[in-house]
This record gives C-alpha cells, structure tokens and sequence, in this order.
C-alpha cells in the first residue's frame, strides 16, 4: 500500500476529491480527512447532530472523535459524500489548529490525530500520523499549517498500482500546490507546523481562504 495526501484550501473540493477516490474504488475505511472548523460550518450544517466534543465537569475540553457521530444522510452527504459517512467521523480541537471535524484512519488508528490531540502535540497528532505512513515530514509539516489556516487535508491508503492515479485526482485543477504554498510559507518566515501556536479565528482563517482564491 501506499499513501496518497493532497491539501485544499474548498471543504468542497476535498469532498469532490473523496467521492473520486471512493469511485476510483479506494474503500471509504482508507480514506482520511481533516478539515479546520473555525467558522463552525459542521455544527451549523448538522445542527440536529448529538455533538461528539463536550465540556467535563471541571470545564476542560473533551474530545470524542466518532462517539455520538450521526449517521443519517445529512451527515453522510455532508461528510462522506454519495459513498456514505467515513470511518471515525468526529469533531475535536488539535493543538495548534484549533477545532477540526476529522474523519478516516489519521482518527482511527492509535497513532492519528485523536492519540495526538490527547498528547497535546504534533507528534502524535497530523505529523505523526502521517510521517507513520511515509509521507515526508516536511511535507506533512505543511498539510498540517493548511489546516490550521483553513484548509482541509485528504490522505488515502492506496494499493501501489493505483498510487498515481490517485494522486492525480489529489492533485488535480482544484488541490493546492503544496510545493508553492510551502514557499508561500515561508516567504513569511514560517518554518514547521507549531502545536503551541495560537489557532486562527475564524475571521482570520475566512482572510486566508479568500487570500488563494484572490
């Protein structure tokens, strides 16, 4: 198997980018997604949802990726596209990124996202997750920092001789440049994804979407 990833700056794109992969005949349990969710656009599409982040008793954020997940065609249509609801569906906060709705294997295997968000690092969080399926960590780096902007990342296990097929439809008119965005990057002095830094508001990451498609 290998891994495929592609970053997009449109929840909508990525989404079109899934369903591709689905009828490209990649099993939906392969398939992962991370998108920022700033501007709350999960909580207001799926309002009728049970909501799978609360508040404890002490007043901390708890993270439950998955647990109380709807099921229903709305979320289905909004989430896993005409395939149906990805595996692990779930809303969470990441440190340095902020709140997410993420779904696949980067929440369901120990060493995803939620392990992460746990440890309150990168390590075991997007970065880790992803260098733990050979994708390069500086170019996980960069998915990782397209999130936390408001972008959303697609990663896929795929059988190696349907590698470059889905990476193209990744990579396709609608993905991000994830070479040119890097330079963008750090042309304003950014070096690596940083847990500790603050999360984009959702005004800012609202600027930086309109930034890419200006």
């Amino acid at each position: 198997m290998a891994t495929v990833s592609g970053l997009f700056d449109s929840y909508d794109d990525a989404l079109t980018a899934v369903n591709k992969l689905q009828a490209l005949g990649i099993d939906r349990a392969q398939i992962s997604l991370v998108a920022n969710n700033a501007d709350d656009w999960y909580g207001r599409d799926t309002a009728a949802a049970p909501a799978a982040e609360h508040r404890d008793h002490a007043g901390h954020d708890e993270s439950h990726a998955g647990e109380g997940a709807a099921t229903g065609a709305g979320i289905g249509a909004v989430v896993g596209g005409a395939g149906g609801l990805l595996t692990g569906l779930g809303l969470m906060a990441i440190p340095g990124v902020g709140p997410v709705v993420a779904a696949g294997w980067l929440v369901a295997t120990g060493a995803g996202v939620v392990a992460g968000a746990a440890a309150g690092g990168a390590v075991g969080g997007i970065v880790g997750a992803m260098t733990s399926e050979g994708v390069p960590e500086e170019r996980a780096h960069v998915y990782a920092e397209g999130v936390r902007r408001g972008g959303t990342v697609v990663s896929a296990r795929v059988p190696d001789d349907r590698e470059a097929e889905a990476q193209a439809i990744l990579d396709a008119e609608s993905g991000v440049d994830v070479g040119a965005r890097e330079r963008a990057y750090r042309d304003e002095g950014w070096t690596r994804f940083d847990p500790d830094a603050p999360a984009y508001t959702a005004p800012e990451v609202q600027r930086e979407r309109a930034r890419y498609r200006a």
